[in-house]
């Protein structure tokens, strides 16, 4: 705003004046309709220049607040962080494909656009954007691994996180809860995970639902190819060693040697790009035999080759029967249309917060709806099925150091180079070590210590997180859906049966200890008639009212039934400590008898006894 001051001060002044005489108008008459028609005009400037400025456009392109900024020394580091994270990707977005149900080139097409986009729009340093395997087992469920659906789905999830963030309805993913989204994640996590075990043992046509899955592979076990089995087994060691290897390398220090430096490097970079590694080293095992003659593992086979075509995303599909029209595809979608954009906005979110609480910075979390909304919709334009914020990339990431989100554009422009110029070579990956990546990126997310945290924390959180976890299993939806609903009816119990003191004196004080909103209503009524009028005989009662803050129209309407209750028994209901936003209420409704208390000391009395209705 400064900068655009100095440009335009004579505008500046207008503006400012416009508005004060804006704000006059309000106050006082003007005294023509000249006055009124500039403040009118000065109104309008104003609003237009902070709509324009420099601030605001900053605000929705952050790009233009770190790149003025950037230095050599940030190159360094974003490069080599870009790197490492396109050394994970690539065999990820692969893995991630299988997992979706698409051909595996749609992996890769789903990972640059966030690259991009991001380092435009994103207000994280740390987080990149491209397919997961909780959203690819999303899309699995919801798009029936047809890629034309899927690429809608993305087109459609954008629109809808795209308008979330124009009219910042960030706040509503606040009401699904912790145990909710871990409930999710566990259950998502074994489903991913068994999902694979078709591929690590070369099994095929095993169904997609998870009960069917188990029940299937292991009745068919012995058709076990032992060549996959061998190769999965082995890659998942291989793994396991590295991810080790990775998280016990000592630190390393300017004291040490130059050659335990150098070997410290290797065996880091080694364990980064493990994913890779096991890729290609996969890949020339599997291209060997197939030179010899003999082929033991069952292979990704023929990938489309090039970038993907720029084109509008699919609004019908030719079929059988004719064309499935736009709208029997979103029919068909159903509720995915709700999950999918809910649980991608939720999950980047919450790594980009996780990230920027750890690393000390903040990020809005609006702009960040905008971020993850575009990159979805201008991804659907090139094929892209639906993404959202990776933790295990974003965490190497955050690891090898990146200081600015340019990183990603080393990353994009490496997936773009994979699918130019090397996809004719993933005809050779086996889906065996594939399925080792995938298994070995979800392990992690199983988190068995989160029984033992809730269940010490507090023990009735644990009734969202089953009731997620266990649904999930059967639907998706309706797992998120009835976790949603029971922290919901955990939410509202006390405001429906809030804590209520009751203090015996001259006259019962009866203290409700929160606001009383209308699912309270019947309660106070029955807990005030129990204290007061089913006694004999019958007892004045002083309502306190110190902690009550709001009160509405339907809890107005009992206290003036229970009021007239009290009057034809010949006892009294009054109010004592009224706050005034509850005491303009009362008076508004013209509550016959509203004699209001200045403290509860002018009710007098010691505490007689303290309900005992609470959350548990």
């Amino acid at each position: 705003m400064s900068l655009w001051i100095k440009r335009s001060p004579s505008l500046h002044h207008d503006a400012i004046s416009g508005k004060c005489r804006f704000m006059w108008t309000l106050h006082g008459q003007p005294r023509s309709g000249v006055l009124r028609i500039m403040a009118t005009l000065g109104r309008r400037a104003l609003g237009l220049r902070q709509c324009c400025s420099y601030q605001t456009l900053q605000k929705r392109l952050p790009v233009l607040w770190w790149l003025p900024q950037y230095s050599w020394h940030y190159l360094k580091f974003d490069l080599i962080a870009g790197l490492t994270v396109g050394l994970t990707v690539v065999p990820q977005a692969l893995a991630y494909a299988e997992v979706a149900g698409l051909p595996v080139q749609y992996g890769l097409y789903s990972s640059f656009m966030g690259c991009f986009i991001y380092c435009l729009m994103g207000t994280s340093k740390d987080v990149t954007l491209g397919p997961t395997a909780i959203m690819s087992l999303l899309v699995s469920f919801y798009t029936f691994g047809d890629p034309a659906f899927a690429v809608l789905m993305t087109f459609l999830s954008g629109c809808i996180q795209l308008a979330m963030g124009v009219l910042c309805l960030g706040f509503l993913l606040e009401f699904i809860s912790y145990p909710v989204i871990k409930g999710f994640t566990l259950a998502a996590s074994l489903t991913i995970g068994f999902s694979q075990i078709k591929n690590l043992l070369g099994l095929h046509n095993i169904p997609q639902q998870f009960i069917l899955q188990v029940y299937h592979t292991f009745r068919r076990i012995g058709e076990t190819r032992i060549g996959d089995a061998t190769l999965g087994v082995l890659s998942i060691g291989i793994l396991l060693v590295l991810n080790w290897m990775k998280d016990h390398v000592p630190r390393i220090h300017r004291e040490m040697p130059l050659w335990l430096r150098v070997c410290h490097l290797t065996v880091w970079v080694t364990a980064t790009a493990r994913n890779a590694l096991l890729v290609i080293g996969a890949g020339l095992v599997a291209y060997s035999f197939q030179v010899m003659g003999s082929q033991p593992f069952i292979l990704t086979g023929k990938t489309a080759e090039g970038l993907p075509p720029f084109q509008p995303p699919p609004f019908s599909k030719p079929s059988l029967n004719g064309t499935v029209s736009f709208v029997e595809m979103v029919q068909a979608m159903g509720p995915g249309l709700a999950v999918i954009p809910f649980m991608g906005l939720l999950e980047s979110i919450a790594i980009a917060k996780a990230f920027a609480s750890q690393n000390n910075y903040r990020i809005d979390p609006n702009q960040e709806l905008l971020a993850i909304g575009l990159t979805n919709i201008l991804g659907s334009f090139v094929s892209s099925y639906p993404v959202t914020g990776s933790f295990g990339r974003t965490a190497v990431n955050s690891q090898t150091g990146v200081c600015t989100p340019a990183g990603g554009l080393i990353t994009g422009g490496l997936v773009l180079l994979s699918l130019a110029y090397l996809t004719p070579l993933f005809f050779y990956i086996p889906k065996a070590a594939l399925a080792a990546v995938i298994i070995c990126a979800v392990a992690p997310m199983f988190d068995t210590k989160l029984f033992r945290t809730l269940w010490k924390v507090k023990r009735l959180d644990l009734l969202p997180f089953f009731f997620t976890f266990l649904l999930c299993f059967w639907e998706i939806q309706y797992g998120i859906l009835a976790g949603v609903i029971v922290s919901g009816f955990i939410l509202l119990y006390p405001v429906a049966r809030p804590q209520i003191k009751v203090y015996d004196c001259e006259d019962l004080v009866v203290q409700p200890l929160s606001g009383l909103n209308f699912p309270a209503t019947e309660y106070i009524r029955d807990r005030v008639y129990e204290v007061a009028l089913a006694v004999s005989p019958p007892r004045s009662v002083i309502l306190n009212c110190g902690h009550v803050s709001s009160i509405d129209y339907t809890v107005v309407a009992g206290l003036e039934d229970l009021q007239r209750e009290f009057q034809s028994r010949g006892v009294s209901l009054t109010f004592s400590d009224l706050q005034d936003p509850v005491l303009q209420v009362l008076l508004s409704a013209k509550i016959g008898g509203l004699r209001p208390f200045q403290a509860r000391e002018d009710a007098g009395g010691k505490e007689h006894q303290e309900d005992a209705d609470s959350n548990e």
